[in-house]
């Protein structure tokens, strides 16, 4: 609505109108928020960070339980995200959760025992974990709303359990909201022809979000590979002449964690600590029977020296890791210096990089293409900055810290037969 046209409406209001248009969705939604038109089984929302993503998901349940969308309240709906304290964290009681949105007196009723929501007129709303996709038999909805499916894991596996399920009422219907990545989830989607697809900007929402998140985060990556997808909400395909494919690293993903024969923590330390620096890489990864599996990220930035020492020797520890592996090229013997001033006892494997990243990473990429190597869940930041490497050592246009610590890591758990104090490569 143009500002003129509020105005008067305004002004013919009483004071408690005007307080109610508050909550008047239709009044304040950008249309890209607002449910598609036609004969559709699933709505995707893909939009960047920021962009109101959340809110038309809560926005759209709200409707559905009220009976607002032109049929009767849908009684049973499905709230799924990756994790269950995801889906309470956002879904249900974030700042534009479903608890944080429409009249007070009107929202519903959070039964945290039973991880459902209870509306006055008896609609319900379930949480479901993406991540536990045998859960989804048995119950049955009426509509889903089905939130950041580009980071399940057995995306796929949750997906199928959840049509299943979809039965009750004369249409059942499910929204996706995701920032996009090219899952084979989100590709399967698009060549669904019962789906339709909306694009959302971080930029438009500039009015709800903080000035200073323009400034630090929107600045520096806007126009980029990894801003196009974060902010912009485009589905970006993989790079031409990548070492890594978002498909096979999909493919390598473990549903079963393997015994592990030799744990190594790998840092890439980052050379100072302001907070246009570098990050500091740090990488968890163990070799198995059949090659090594890649278990975490803990990578910092901005990261003090003495911080991402402890964040190192913490992770030895946790992880029950044989030895910390770490890039000495700028740091020298600091780097065993500082970690020795938290654990004297945890020993260091120095390593010197003495060729490009884009060589040192190609032994590395090979090992994936042969299928020994997998990875946990949970590794979507490395495994952004794997598909965006490229020739020119860099990630977007970033230093790829993350992947320089995961090329240490695997190519001294399967690529270096020796065990020297320190190594070349």
């Amino acid at each position: 609505m143009k500002p003129n046209s509020f105005a008067r409406l305004v002004a013919g209001l009483s004071d408690d109108e005007v307080k109610s248009l508050e909550h008047e969705w239709l009044l304040w939604a950008r249309k890209e928020q607002l449910a598609p038109k036609g004969d559709w089984t699933t709505w995707v929302l893909m939009g960047g960070r920021g962009s109101g993503k959340t809110r038309a998901g809560a926005e759209w349940v709200r409707q559905l339980a009220n009976g607002n969308l032109g049929q009767n309240p849908v009684e049973q709906i499905a709230l799924v995200s990756e994790t269950m304290s995801e889906a309470r964290a956002v879904m249900v009681e974030g700042p534009s959760g479903i608890l944080s949105i429409g009249p007070i007196a009107e929202r519903p009723k959070f039964d945290r025992t039973r991880n459902m929501l209870v509306w006055e007129n008896g609609a319900k709303g379930m949480l479901m974990s993406a991540s536990e996709p045998d859960r989804f038999r048995g119950p049955q909805f009426g509509a889903a709303w089905c939130d950041e499916v580009s980071k399940w894991p057995n995306a796929e596996a949750a997906w199928d359990m959840l049509q299943f399920g979809l039965r009750l009422g004369d249409m059942p219907r499910q929204m996706v909201t995701t920032t996009p990545k090219p899952t084979r989830l989100i590709k399967r989607l698009l060549n669904d022809k019962r789906c339709v697809f909306t694009r959302m900007r971080t930029r438009d929402n500039a009015a709800n979000l903080a000035s200073s998140f323009f400034k630090d985060i929107v600045g520096r990556y806007e126009g980029t590979r990894l801003g196009r997808q974060e902010l912009d909400g485009e589905l970006i395909e993989d790079m031409p002449n990548a070492l890594w494919s978002r498909s096979g690293i999909e493919a390598c993903r473990v549903r079963k964690k393997p015994a592990m024969q030799r744990v190594l923590v790998s840092v890439d330390p980052a050379v100072s600590a302001n907070a246009n620096s570098d990050a500091c890489g740090i990488i968890i990864a163990g070799r198995t029977e059949r090659g090594a599996l890649v278990m975490a990220d803990e990578t910092l930035k901005p990261a003090p020296p003495l911080r991402w020492a402890r964040t190192v020797v913490t992770a030895y520890h946790r992880f029950g890791a044989d030895a910390v592996v770490a890039e000495v090229n700028q740091g020298g013997d600091l780097v065993t210096n500082l970690i020795a001033q938290i654990d004297p006892n945890v020993p260091v494997i120095q390593v010197r990089a003495t060729r490009s990243k884009w060589v040192r990473a190609e032994p590395v990429a090979a090992l994936y293409e042969r299928g020994l190597i997998e990875h946990c869940s949970g590794l979507n930041e490395l495994e952004d900055e794997m598909c965006a490497f490229g020739p020119n050592g860099l990630a977007d246009g970033h230093s790829p810290d993350r992947v320089d610590a995961l090329v240490w890591a695997l190519t001294t758990l399967l690529l270096d037969d020796t065990s020297p104090r320190a190594r070349t490569l």
